[in-house]
């Protein structure tokens, strides 16, 4: 009994530092909105991991000329994944979606990805690992055609707590300089009932050579919970923004689900835990 009571003090203390931790812009565009945590597909299992995001009150400008416009947008894509070794993953998003009141409906690219984590990443205290994916993007996505992104992956398992942390750097192929960093938390108690319940925070800093006025930073928190079943997994959340130029509000869901391993006992894990992706 006092080590959960224990447990859960420390939790709120993480969650209340997260929240002080970042500065009062919300996350940009984008199609995944998630931490990852280093668990990866078993080896020859193919996984499928829909992710949505939809704006019901966001910025109204767009960010470059042609560009959708955040505001009662609808972003999503299908992840697909296969399980190579017991360290690394394979993954295709495709097709990117969108909708926004201004466009319509439209395609946006696809992107490939390469996921490296340390064996049995679930079941260890500390964990880590690297996610590369590089991107081609549509005209209305992106203001650059190629783009990639590097996710380090850094976690602690703690039992029933989890912090994640992914200090992302994304490039547009402009000079070192010009990495955008974009970094993502993720602190989460899991409950014996097989529910997570969670705060993540999203950021955008800008460029490493510069990095933006902190009322032109992307940051968004969001609260969300996890629940891992016998036939899918699910993640949902709602972000808030925490700037002037951020999104005001953002909701996301993520369905996965192992394609050729269908038999899990309920609160199994998949290709990505209740622990767990931008």
């Amino acid at each position: 009994m006092r080590r959960t009571q224990s447990s859960r003090v420390w939790f709120i203390a993480a969650l209340l530092g997260l929240g002080l931790a970042v500065p009062n812009r919300a996350l940009a565009q984008a199609d995944e909105i998630q931490v990852y945590d280093g668990g990866l597909a078993s080896v020859g299992t193919f996984n499928l991991t829909v992710h949505n995001n939809f704006t019901p009150k966001g910025i109204k400008v767009p960010a470059f000329p042609g560009a959708l416009v955040p505001d009662k947008s609808l972003n999503g894509v299908p992840e697909w994944a296969l399980g190579v070794t017991d360290w690394f993953e394979a993954g295709l998003y495709m097709p990117l979606y969108s909708y926004d009141t201004s466009g319509g409906w439209g395609l946006d690219g696809f992107k490939l990805r390469s996921l490296f984590a340390v064996p049995n990443a679930d079941n260890r205290r500390f964990v880590y690992g690297a996610n590369f994916e590089f991107s081609i993007n549509a005209k209305r996505w992106d203001s650059s055609r190629f783009t990639s992104e590097i996710r380090p992956i850094l976690g602690w398992h703690l039992k029933p707590i989890d912090i994640i942390v992914n200090p992302i750097l994304d490039t547009s192929y402009d000079g070192f300089g010009n990495l955008d960093f974009a970094p993502t938390a993720r602190v989460a108690y899991n409950f014996p009932t097989g529910w997570a319940l969670a705060v993540e925070e999203y950021s955008d800093f800008g460029p490493l050579k510069d990095f933006h006025p902190l009322d032109e930073q992307s940051h968004q928190i969001y609260a969300v919970f996890d629940r891992a079943t016998r036939f899918f997994d699910v993640e949902a959340g709602i972000g808030f923004g925490l700037t002037d130029a951020s999104d005001k509000l953002t909701l996301k869901l993520i369905l996965s689900r192992d394609l050729n391993n269908q038999h899990r006992p309920p609160g199994s894990e998949s290709r990505k835990p209740a622990a767990s992706s931008q």
